[in-house]
C-alpha cells in the first residue's frame, strides 16, 4: 500500500472525514503534518500544492487535494487503485 501524508490542523472536520475515508479503505498509518503547530510546514504545503486549505492529501507522490477531491476520487473508483500502486 502507498504511503499517505496529510497536512492537517488540530480542529478540522474535513481532516477527520478524510482520515475516516482512508482508514475505511485499509490505510493503517497516515503521516500527519500539523501546519497549525508548525508555520514552516504551512509555507511548504502552500508551495508544493498551491493551496491554503487543509487537508492536503498525498498518496505516494500523487497530490490528491483536499477532502472533496478525495471523496470525488473514491466515487470515481480511483482511490483503491491509487492506494494499491506499488
Amino acid at each position: 500500500m502507498q504511503t499517505v501524508k496529510m497536512y492537517t490542523t488540530a480542529v478540522c472536520p474535513y481532516c477527520v472525514q478524510a482520515k475516516r475515508i482512508l482508514k475505511s479503505k485499509g490505510v493503517e498509518h497516515i503521516e500527519e503534518i500539523r501546519i497549525d503547530a508548525n508555520p514552516d510546514q504551512r509555507s511548504h504545503m502552500m508551495e508544493i500544492t498551491g493551496r491554503r486549505t487543509v487537508p492536503q492529501i498525498f498518496i505516494g507522490s500523487t497530490h490528491v487535494g483536499g477532502c472533496d477531491d478525495l471523496m470525488d476520487l473514491d466515487s470515481r473508483g480511483g482511490l483503491v487503485p491509487l492506494l494499491a500502486q506499488a
